[in-house]
C-alpha cells in the first residue's frame, strides 16, 4: 500500500484504566459505565483544565497505540457483515485515533477521573473536549447499518480477537 502523508500530534497525557489487554473490553464507552479511568495530564497543561469542572461529560481523543496496521474492509464488533472501515469504529484504521464520550467524575490538579473507560491502560491522550448537549446530540441522526440493531446493542458488545 502507498504510504500516507503524516501529521504530528502531541500527547497531552496518559489514560489509566483497568483494561490491561483487549480481551473482553467494552467496545464503546456507553457499555463501560462500570469502569473508571484516570487521565494524568502533562503537568504544565493543568491550567487548561480551568472551567472543565462545570461539565458532566467529556469527549476524549486518543491514540490507539497497540493497533498494528489497518484494513479498508472490516467486520465490526456490532455486525457479522463486512463494511468499509470508515463506516465503522474499528480500531484497524489508517489513522488509529479513538474517541470516547465519558462522564467526568472529578478533577484534582492534573488528574481527571471519569467513568466509561473503554480504552486500554496506558493509552496516550491526544485531546479533551467538553461535551456540549446543544451541539453534540443528534437525536434524528441516521446510523446506517447500525440502525438495524436494538438501541442498547452497542452497550452490550465486548471486544474479541478480530482486531488483535
Amino acid at each position: 500500500m502507498k504510504d500516507l502523508e503524516k501529521v504530528e500530534l502531541k500527547i497531552i497525557g496518559t489514560i489509566s484504566t483497568p483494561h490491561k489487554t483487549i480481551a473482553n473490553i467494552p467496545i464503546q464507552s456507553v457499555g463501560a459505565a462500570a469502569y473508571t479511568g484516570i487521565i494524568e495530564l502533562v503537568p504544565h497543561l493543568t491550567a487548561g483544565l480551568e472551567g472543565l469542572k462545570g461539565f458532566s461529560d467529556l469527549i476524549l481523543l486518543y491514540h490507539l497505540h497497540r493497533v498494528d496496521g489497518y484494513k479498508l474492509k472490516v467486520k465490526p464488533f456490532m455486525d457479522d457483515k463486512e463494511h468499509g472501515v470508515f463506516a465503522t469504529r474499528s480500531p484497524k484504521r489508517p489513522s488509529p485515533i479513538g474517541i470516547s464520550t465519558v462522564e467526568l467524575l472529578k478533577i484534582e490538579g492534573n488528574k481527571i477521573w471519569f467513568s466509561g473507560a473503554d480504552m486500554l491502560d496506558g493509552t496516550p491522550l491526544i485531546d479533551i473536549k467538553p461535551f456540549f448537549r446543544q451541539v453534540d446530540n443528534r437525536p434524528n441522526a441516521i446510523c446506517g447499518w447500525l440502525d438495524s440493531k436494538d438501541d442498547d446493542f452497542p452497550a452490550k458488545q465486548r471486544s474479541d480477537n478480530r482486531f488483535a
